[in-house]
């Protein structure tokens, strides 16, 4: 009997995964656990193996698509067996409880209705499709769920509501929604057919008069669609700003001693380690000292609690040619300095090769990003919800600075606190701040911390 390859489901947020490539023929001779395909989910690949040793007879899933997991994708068995269109699909939806979305509706209506916006309904959904809705400004009541049993909307369908509205600005989403109107139902009067917030007001009140004149039309060097990694990043960074109460602390920082601290520990540790720690991992130990002194910063926010975390599990933001991506280097407060600089090693190559796994960018309590070694002094990153906050890394660049009335010359650095201020005030977070600073110019402090 042919055995069926499907799309496995590689952590508890993956909910479907790009196809990239068959890396055999179809009607090709394979092994069991040969790799057969590789697929791509969120920011990782991965590849996926043979369930069963025969002749592979590959489903109607072309390069490109985009499948639920558990998808069947392929079968293995006899050469005179064909992949068979009924089993192609299995759609679990995750374990996680269904979640009520106050909407702006009363039960769910039939595409196309009109709401009156004084009425509620609760629309269930997953985690991932509110996060999406909520950034494109989608009214879930409008979108056909297929998720558990066909009453939860999932993320693939708010995507797939996405690619059949028609196009219009973020400001028309949004009044639209609020207005309880369908786009669909709406002429749009901007650059191809695109509709404004000018075509959405005359539809709730007609006759109101334009506010701006059409967009000009402007030449088109190239079109990336938005989708893969870059999709998932702008979904992500669009939620954290719409939704932390950011406030981000600028701190200068003398790094003199934290450069020749790095300087002996590359002479001493190089060759017995067959690599030296770099200013990252540094950096990492430091904020993990200071988070298990301050845990208010090692925190998240739920939707009724703030809750701290009993372990420092350090997310190092990667700049990859897929995109940026966060590896989490797990317990860290529970490592040394070597462990961590492997575990962080081993993560940075999955990451640089596309070989990452959705846990591995997952679970993560707080952020360090690095933009130093592009000559960045200072900048405002973006909180990785649920995380309370995010620290910036400038560059190391030697300043003159007064020390004892004189002027001399220091390697000075700059540290940028981004923090959900929902989750935490300003002065525990500069304290915090502060405790890695007094770690980077006094390092030796690391003994007493």
């Amino acid at each position: 009997m042919a055995k069926e390859v499907f799309i496995p489901k590689l952590g508890q947020t993956m909910e479907e995964a790009t196809l990239i490539r068959w890396l055999l023929a179809d009607g090709a001779q394979v092994e069991q656990g040969q790799e057969i395909l590789e697929v791509e989910t969120d920011k990782a690949i991965f590849s996926v193996e043979a369930t069963a040793g025969g002749t592979l007879h590959i489903g109607p899933h072309q390069p490109g698509d985009v499948v639920p997991v558990l998808t069947v994708v392929a079968m293995i068995g006899k050469p005179e067996d064909r992949f068979a269109p009924g089993t192609a699909q299995v759609v679990p939806e995750p374990t996680t409880t269904p979640v009520g979305v106050e909407a702006l509706a009363g039960p769910v209506r039939p595409e196309g209705s009109h709401r009156r916006p004084n009425e509620v309904a609760t629309v269930f959904a997953s985690p991932r499709a509110r996060l999406l809705a909520q950034a494109s400004g989608v009214d879930l009541a409008r979108v056909t769920p297929t998720g558990y049993g066909g009453e939860r909307v999932a993320e693939r369908d708010v995507r797939a509501y996405l690619s059949q509205s028609p196009r219009a600005t973020p400001v028309a989403q949004r009044v639209a929604v609020d207005a309880g109107l369908d786009l669909r139902n709406v002429s749009g009067s901007g650059t191809g057919g695109q509709i404004t917030k000018d075509d959405v007001m005359r539809m709730i009140a007609p006759g109101s008069p334009p506010t701006a004149a059409p967009e000009p039309e402007v030449e088109i060097l190239e079109r990336v669609p938005l989708k893969g990694v870059r999709a998932i990043i702008a979904d992500r960074m669009a939620t954290s700003v719409h939704t932390a109460a950011r406030v981000t602390l600028n701190m200068q920082v003398d790094a003199t001693e934290f450069v020749n601290m790095r300087e002996r520990l590359k002479l001493r540790l190089e060759q017995d380690w067959g690599f030296a720690p770099g200013y990252n991992d540094l950096l990492a130990q430091f904020v993990t000292m200071a988070l298990s002194r301050f845990p208010y910063m090692n925190a998240r926010l739920t939707p009724d609690a703030v809750e701290r975390l009993a372990h420092v599990n350090l997310g190092m933001a990667v700049d990859t040619e897929r995109g940026l991506l966060v590896p989490v280097v797990r317990r860290a407060d529970k490592k040394s300095l070597r462990e961590f600089c492997q575990e962080f090693r081993e993560l940075l190559e999955r990451a640089r090769t596309g070989r990452m796994l959705p846990d591995d960018l997952t679970g993560g309590t707080f952020t360090i990003t690095n933009l130093g070694m592009f000559d960045v002094m200072d900048f405002t990153p973006i909180i990785n919800l649920p995380e309370a906050a995010i620290l910036g890394v400038g560059n190391i660049k030697p300043q003159p600075v007064a020390r004892d009335d004189q002027v001399v010359i220091r390697k000075i650095m700059h540290l940028s606190l981004a923090f959900d201020h929902r989750l935490v005030d300003g002065a525990p977070a500069a304290r915090f701040l502060q405790h890695v600073k007094d770690l980077i110019e006094e390092p030796y402090l690391l003994v007493t911390a």
